[in-house]
């Protein structure tokens, strides 16, 4: 490895640096959220969970599996966008390793809102069930 490179890599620390990296994070969200529906679909899904939570007095537990979930549901989302981004600079014309890169990333996001619906059933379900019995 080139040890030039890797001094090159070095960055300054300042505080000045700390905010714009916040500010670069903040720009990446709003254009997720600006562009992929499926975020809206996500922060709608989150709302209603805060919401059962609220009123189902979840245990804190339970509350961490819901605050967790919806973060990483959050994270593979963004994560997603920014694959299908980097694969589309790299390959602007229709390639099929780059549709398989943006499937598996899209499938990746998919398998997680799996668990999170299940996770979500498992806690709601027996509660709502609660109310009827």
């Amino acid at each position: 490895m080139n040890l030039d490179l890797l001094k090159n890599r070095k960055k300054q620390r300042s505080f000045k640096r700390l905010i714009k990296s916040f500010k670069y994070a903040a720009e990446g969200f709003i254009y997720t959220l600006k562009n992929e529906q499926n975020l809206i679909v996500h922060i709608c899904t989150a709302v209603i969970a805060i919401i059962f939570g609220l009123i189902f007095r979840i245990s804190i537990v339970e509350w961490l599996f819901i605050l967790i979930i919806i973060g990483l549901v959050f994270c593979s989302e963004l994560i997603n966008t920014s694959i299908e981004a980097l694969v589309d600079l790299v390959s602007p014309e229709k390639h099929p390793l780059a549709k398989i890169a943006k499937d598996a990333a899209a499938g990746a996001v998919l398998c997680l809102c799996a668990v999170a619906l299940i996770g979500g059933l498992i806690i709601f379900v027996p509660k709502i069930i609660g109310i009827f019995l």
